[in-house]
């Protein structure tokens, strides 16, 4: 069964919309604030979010754009939730990439329909996002590594790498390419910072690890 993101800060709204949907046969995790959901999401997607506009820490349409901005959430299905009822609210919502909008207060059978039919929507649309390199698999929707069949957890940043070198295998990636694809364009921290992600990397990922050359003044590459 799908997993479902709440992303609410009012409590009795938040355990209302987990209980109905756990009712419906949905996996549910619930945040109170955008911290706790990023954290969350470094970890592990899931199939559908509910996010709030108004939270404690940070404007649900940001949380928006910034997923629409990455390759790995580009397309989860998102419904904004709000208590804002102007038309203009709505359509910022809509023109950032939501795929669909609740105003508050709702019921909730309008909820439990609305996720079932974004659902069955997503899923016709999604295309093959799985990466793969011998026995080590990566599937980009599910924000999943496996290697042998086996699971392995890596961080948000160690993803990205990955998923950068499989997408690259056999190119030469320069330090600053890998630099700004993963930490951002502003990003002016030591570029020790990447080799130690490339080496907790090659160490969770076993003897896959060695795939991953070191090209000296250069950069890395997959091979």
């Amino acid at each position: 069964m799908a997993t479902i993101y709440v992303v609410e800060d009012d409590q009795n709204i938040r355990e209302i919309e987990s209980f109905s949907l756990k009712n419906s046969g949905y996996e549910v995790e619930d945040f109170e604030c955008a911290a706790a959901f990023y954290k969350r999401m470094e970890r592990a997607l899931p199939d559908l979010i509910l996010l709030d506009i108004m939270l404690p820490d940070k404007d649900g349409l940001e949380i928006l754009k910034d997923l629409r901005a990455r390759v790995e959430t580009r397309r989860l299905p998102i419904i904004m939730v709000t208590a804002k009822t102007t038309e203009i609210d709505k359509v910022k919502g809509l023109d950032l990439g939501a795929d669909d909008y609740l105003t508050k207060p709702f019921g909730v059978m309008e909820l439990i329909s609305r996720v079932k039919a974004l659902l069955r929507r997503s899923s016709g649309l999604q295309e093959d996002t799985v990466l793969q390199f011998q026995e080590l698999t990566m599937d980009l929707e599910k924000h999943r590594v496996s290697v042998q069949g086996e699971p392995v957890e890596l961080t948000f940043k160690e993803f990205e790498l990955l998923r950068i070198f499989l997408q690259n295998a056999g190119i030469v990636l320069q330090r600053e390419t890998l630099m700004t694809k993963v930490w951002g364009t502003d990003y002016e921290g030591e570029s020790r910072t990447l080799d130690m992600h490339i080496k907790t990397l090659r160490q969770k990922i076993g003897a896959y690890g060695n795939h991953i050359k070191t090209v000296r003044n250069v950069g890395y590459r997959l091979e």
